[in-house]
């Protein structure tokens, strides 16, 4: 049934077909759509790096589609002065005018307040692509020759890719890698502190100029590659994707730069492969199926590894309440014991019986306490970790108490959501500030069990 929704013209290719893409020995054009498309996808993940995170992906997309009335424009410029054969260049100079065009409107529009960036962003994309869609109307209008491959523009043509494209793929490459290198530091600073630039004296507006130059340049190159709507998932896609991987700037730049390039590349193979697919269309998908994977196996943003952490956080949240449950009951008994049992600590707290018995197995795996039928005992390195875990959530009870001006009654809920997460310089500053106010040593709830009387 699923054979026979296939055209019949399609036919899965061989492994031998596969390998022979792949490895860039299926023919000279193969070739070049090929590198060109892992050019293109590694300029544009490169600086999409920056743009995701000055938040520009927007301005972007309005940048790509300022560019359609441009590439219309120009071939009506290359109509008039005969020179139809040349108007390759002529269309992609014209499509860097409107673009940036576009990208000035925004800006103008947004300066003034009188609407936000984003209702400028789409006000001025739907404009300029309406007039674009209208000027090319008006060309199949016309009774002018070489027509052909305008409307490639909007969805890209990577088919017919020439070596020339190829090449100038390979120079918008190069150069975006270059100035990406050279104005790295710049970048950096007013991706993540605009305001601490300025106040530097930097040049802010001129560096972000010098980020859309370079977005422009890759997007005009883009055009007939993948087309004015897919150029800008190619500048979005992969920086996304490599920022789930890493918090490392210039590590998040190198990946995006390759899962742009492996996008390219696997997806103009798949579409040489596949005969009628469109190119443009199946990097992009390539590089939203990258997304997809790293988007559950990234091992420090991924779905998978936070559901990991989240059922960590909770068995070792689990595992905290009950030392400090096993040291409550401890410490108001007789002094130097350290047995408990489970009614005792059935009757401290809320437990299920399921959770508190995986909590001591884990506890009792980890060399923390002794089980014996009923009978529990903490051991010398389960009675110092209980203790500190006591003495951590006492401390920010009286920190609550004392500047929160939080009833005594309310705050041990308040201090179980927060004792978790107190580290050894956090710890500190409570003690400074406790200190300062005369509430050290801490009063316990129960007699303690130790020399001073606190649960120090």
């Amino acid at each position: 049934m699923i054979a026979s929704l296939a055209p019949a013209s399609m036919q899965w290719p061989t492994l031998g077909e596969i390998l022979r893409v792949l490895t860039f020995s299926a023919g000279f054009n193969s070739a070049v759509v090929v590198v060109g498309a892992l050019l293109l996808g590694a300029a544009a993940g490169t600086i999409g790096t920056f743009t995701l995170l000055r938040k520009r992906a927007l301005m972007s997309d309005a940048l790509a589609h300022s560019t359609l009335p441009g590439v219309a424009i120009g071939f009506l410029i290359a109509a008039a002065i005969g020179a139809l054969e040349y108007k390759l260049p002529i269309l992609l100079g014209g499509a860097a005018v409107t673009g940036v065009l576009g990208v000035l409107t925004v800006q103008a529009i947004a300066a003034t307040g009188r609407l936000k960036i984003d209702a400028a962003i789409g006000a001025t994309l739907s404009v300029f692509f309406g007039v674009g869609v209208v000027l090319l109307s008006y060309i199949q209008s016309i009774d002018v020759g070489g027509q052909g491959g305008i409307n490639a523009f909007i969805f890209g043509q990577t088919a017919a890719m020439l070596t020339g494209d190829a090449i100038a793929l390979g120079a918008a490459a190069v150069l975006s890698a270059i100035l990406v290198a050279l104005l790295f530091k710049e970048f950096r600073l007013i991706c993540f502190d605009q305001e601490f630039a300025m106040a530097q004296g930097w040049p802010v507006v001129r560096i972000d100029l010098a980020m859309m130059t370079i977005v422009v340049i890759v997007t005009v190159i883009g055009l007939q590659a993948v087309g004015l709507i897919l150029v800008v998932a190619l500048i979005i896609i992969p920086p996304a994707t490599a920022r789930l991987w890493t918090d490392r700037l210039w590590r998040m730049a190198c990946l995006s730069a390759f899962f742009g390039a492996i996008s390219g590349y696997f997806g103009a193979s798949m579409s040489a492969l596949l005969t009628d697919t469109p190119a443009g269309a199946v990097i992009v998908l390539t590089a939203g199926g990258i997304y997809l994977v790293s988007l559950f196996l990234a091992p420090s943003r991924g779905v998978i590894a936070g559901v990991v952490r989240r059922i960590m956080l909770r068995r070792s949240i689990a595992r905290q309440h009950t030392l400090r449950a096993l040291f409550e009951v401890v410490e108001s008994g007789e002094p130097q014991q350290r047995h408990a049992t489970i009614s005792d600590l059935l009757r401290r707290r809320a437990w299920r019986q399921a959770q508190l018995n995986r909590s001591l197995r884990s506890l009792r795996r980890s060399g923390l306490l002794e089980l014996s039928h009923s009978r529990i005992k903490l051991t010398d390195e389960g009675y110092a970790s209980a203790q500190r875990v006591t003495r951590n959530h006492r401390l920010w009870e009286e920190y609550l108490v004392t500047f929160a001006d939080i009833a005594p009654s309310h705050v041990d809920h308040a201090a179980d959501l927060v004792e978790h997460v107190l580290d050894a310089d956090l710890v500190k500053q409570l003690e400074v500030q406790l200190q300062r106010e005369g509430r050290l040593p801490i009063p316990s709830v129960h007699p303690i069990g130790s020399a001073d009387g606190g649960a120090r």
